[in-house]
């Protein structure tokens, strides 16, 4: 592998197959509207339906096309239940209530979001066989990020247009906005997988992430039903009640704010290693909440990169999760960079 200027020698090969775009006209006229990703040909599978028209479609994202369309009240009222939730947890800790959130923290954030929904089906940096990847797509539902398809095609999104317009959640557009707005104005596309597969068509090919897409809350409200049981059956109602809090509330809270942060807090505050084309930053303290994803500048600078922290200062627990499963013969084809001093260059450039 070379590493030369910090490129990723394999980069070749790894596309996402979205080799054409149709591109949504912007109101004054122009192309400045959102590109679509189409997928090169459309394999006759009983994992995904031809479409009957074309894949063109308008779906704009960005504050300017969401506002206009107003509050979804449905995701308002459910991130708010969540962080009153949150907020009541703080009357029922207990250090095993704590412990449980922990564990669960990891393996929806980390594990969930970060290994699998970022670096795995986002940008392909390794593989793992099939079964491991459901598994890892289950776990990274429970973090109430929505299913693959849309975690996948929003994330893809944001790369395309990263600080520009069209990018779902840019600080230039407002702090606030890029770490919680975003999400609370607009039409909700979580399950509609027929407009998702014009940016993640790999994942629509897939019958399980078609399913897990649309029923994407399943896992979640079944782990919320599992902890109110064993919290019951381990020390009563009060105990109950502080499980499904502490495991589910206080956890799910502290997860999306970790990766808000990664929208907005690494697009303003900290270093730039390289001179990317758009404002991201490596942030240590986000990275130290989200396992490694505040190293946004590195991550920008080399997409595919399955490794963020690319200096030995910087911590990277989702790479070292990653690392492990290839020490178990369970992760393969690991794309990596690493910094060139003498030529730190983006490997797009």
């Amino acid at each position: 592998m070379d590493h030369k200027g910090g490129r990723v020698a394999t980069l070749q090969g790894t596309s996402l197959n979205m080799a054409s775009v149709a591109t949504a006209p912007s109101p004054d006229g122009t192309n400045a509207g959102i590109t679509l990703p189409i997928p090169e040909s459309l394999e006759s599978s009983a994992s995904i339906a031809a479409p009957a028209e074309p894949f063109r479609v308008e779906t704009r994202m960005g504050r300017a096309a969401t506002v206009s369309q107003g509050v979804n009240w449905l995701t308002l009222t459910v991130v708010a239940l969540f962080h009153v939730g949150a907020l009541a947890a703080l009357f029922f800790f207990s250090w095993a209530r704590l412990s449980v959130m922990l564990v669960l923290y990891v393996v929806a954030i980390n594990v969930g979001i970060g290994m699998c929904y970022h670096r795995l089906l986002t940008h392909r940096g390794y593989r793992v066989p099939k079964w491991l990847e459901y598994v890892m797509s289950v776990c990274a539902t429970l973090a109430l990020e929505g299913g693959p398809m849309f975690w996948v095609s929003t994330h893809r999104v944001h790369h395309q247009h990263s600080d520009q317009e069209g990018d779902p959640h840019t600080p230039r557009e407002g702090g606030w906005w890029a770490h919680t707005g975003w999400l609370l104005f607009g039409n909700s596309m979580h399950a509609q997988s027929d407009v998702l597969n014009r940016y993640a068509p790999d994942l629509g090919r897939d019958r399980f992430h078609r399913w897990l897409s649309k029923y994407h809350w399943t896992p979640l409200v079944a782990s919320g039903v599992v902890l109110f049981g064993l919290g019951w059956l381990t020390g009563g109602v009060k105990n109950a009640v502080g499980m499904l809090l502490w495991g589910g509330f206080m956890r799910v809270t502290l997860g999306l704010h970790a990766t808000w942060l990664v929208n907005s807090a690494t697009h303003l505050w900290g270093t730039r290693r390289f001179e990317t084309r758009d404002d991201s930053r490596n942030n240590w303290w986000v990275a130290l909440v989200s396992g490694g994803e505040g190293w946004h500048n590195n991550h920008h600078a080399h997409p595919v990169s399955a490794r963020h922290g690319l200096r030995w200062y910087e911590v990277d627990p989702n790479f070292y999760g990653i690392w492990i499963l290839s020490k178990l013969g369970l992760a393969t084809k690991i794309k990596l960079t690493k910094y060139d001093r003498d030529n730190p260059k983006p490997a797009a450039m």
